[in-house]
């Protein structure tokens, strides 16, 4: 392996585990547990490693989360939807307010629809609606994504405290 390829694998690992461990901060909204530290993953992992990785990164999240209790089925969708429109977002538009973007829509609106197959389906559930999620996922990821422009902002701001790989992958482009 090259030295790209390891430092790729070992950011996503610490994205995975900051994902994991982020999840201990979660709240209940109508069914679903909030988690706004995944979608500040997410966001980052967008920009950093782009929208193959933010995929990955949140499936691999959400499967530990649920493995470990610490999550819903809920996670799946409503985790890789945004990672995924927030890399392809920032890759072709070149600028950070596309993750934020992506992240957003991609989970509040795509990622919430999906859920409902998952609510009706798997868990059997007869309270669910095809727009029940959209709320409770928009309070999460409008708090990660929160986050995420304040926690960017400032390492974009602050080049002693990064390497420069990170950087310059913040900086790429406004």
């Amino acid at each position: 392996m090259n030295q790209t390829n390891t430092r790729t694998l070992a950011t996503g690992a610490i994205l995975v585990t900051i994902a994991v461990v982020g999840s201990l901060f979660s709240f209940p909204i109508l069914g679903a547990k909030c988690s706004p530290v995944q979608s500040l993953v997410n966001i980052i992992t967008a920009i950093l490693l782009g929208p193959g990785w933010a995929f990955k990164v949140a499936f691999l999240a959400a499967t530990i989360r649920n493995l470990l209790g610490l999550g819903t089925l809920f996670a799946f969708p409503g985790s890789i939807f945004g990672a995924a429109l927030a890399g392809y977002l920032y890759k072709y538009n070149k600028n950070v307010i596309g993750a934020y973007v992506g992240e957003l829509f991609g989970t509040s609106i795509i990622g919430s629809i999906a859920s409902y197959p998952v609510a009706t389906l798997i868990l059997g559930s007869s309270k669910a609606t095809l727009f029940g999620f959209i709320f409770p996922f928009f309070v999460s990821t409008a708090g990660g994504t929160v986050l995420a422009i304040v926690i960017v902002t400032a390492m974009r701001k602050n080049r002693n405290a990064l390497g420069n790989w990170i950087y310059e992958k913040l900086n790429y482009h406004s």
